[in-house]
């Protein structure tokens, strides 16, 4: 209980204090440049991510970064069973990066503003014409050479068997040429999902990068066959015994 206590706290009042530090990275902006600013708004949030991470108790395990590409404009497509997965990726996955979230995040005061300066797009599920929408501008960020992610079972499985790949997500890499990492994230949902009223207690989770798909080198059939490739690749990397599928 005083875990779950102090974490809440200790995250809401990182937010509040977080005010501060856009007042200087609005100043970087405006005296040293883009470069700059782009540098200090994304390793702030990577700081972030990794102590909310550190302050659950929860310890994490990253393997395979060097599968990531020498480049920019990537589209890492990983699984999704917590909201504590955004944290683990903002914190631990070595790259800048935006991304595609479900719009409730788009809500909460201070960590929107913070989300929407790393390129994040909010996606509303249940409207398809703004769905559409976003899939077009996340195609344009990147070609623009920025890195997105994306989940493409559409919501979090919360350690319960996990849903098939939506393949409209693949749009943003066949649109684009953007090459796809994989992304497992095993143990996240221990966290905080699969503990009654979300309680936080400590949990060890486990990351693995695969090796890259290059879109561009793939035959359109092999094209039509991204969702369900990356969707094996994905989960074929998930050991925790509470794991499965629906399929």
């Amino acid at each position: 209980m005083f875990r779950s206590l102090y974490w809440y706290t200790d995250t809401v009042i990182s937010l509040l204090i977080s005010k501060i530090l856009l007042v200087k990275a609005n100043n970087i902006k405006k005296e040293q440049g883009e470069e700059e600013y782009q540098k200090y708004i994304h390793e702030g949030v990577t700081k972030w991510g990794k102590k909310r991470v550190e302050h659950s108790g929860s310890k994490v395990n990253i393997s395979g970064i060097e599968n990531i590409p020498d480049t920019n404009g990537i589209l890492f497509v990983s699984n999704h069973q917590s909201n504590f997965d955004i944290l683990a990726l903002l914190g631990y996955l070595p790259k800048e990066k935006g991304f595609i979230a479900k719009k409730e995040l788009s809500k909460i005061p201070m960590l929107s503003e913070w989300m929407t300066r790393i390129n994040c797009l909010f996606l509303d599920r249940e409207n398809l014409k703004q769905t559409a929408k976003i899939i077009t501008e996340g195609i344009k960020y990147l070609k623009e050479g920025k890195n997105m992610v994306i989940f493409p079972e559409g919501t979090r499985s919360k350690g319960k068997p996990h849903k098939h790949f939506k393949g409209g997500s693949f749009k943003l890499a066949t649109k684009s040429g953007a090459p796809i990492v994989p992304i497992t994230i095993d143990g996240t949902y221990k966290i905080m999902e699969g503990n009654p009223l979300n309680a936080i207690k400590p949990a060890n989770v486990n990351i693995t990068i695969h090796k890259p798909i290059f879109v561009s080198e793939l035959s359109d059939e092999e094209k039509t066959k991204l969702p369900k490739r990356v969707e094996d690749i994905v989960f074929g990397g998930i050991k925790s015994e509470n794991s499965g599928n629906d399929k």
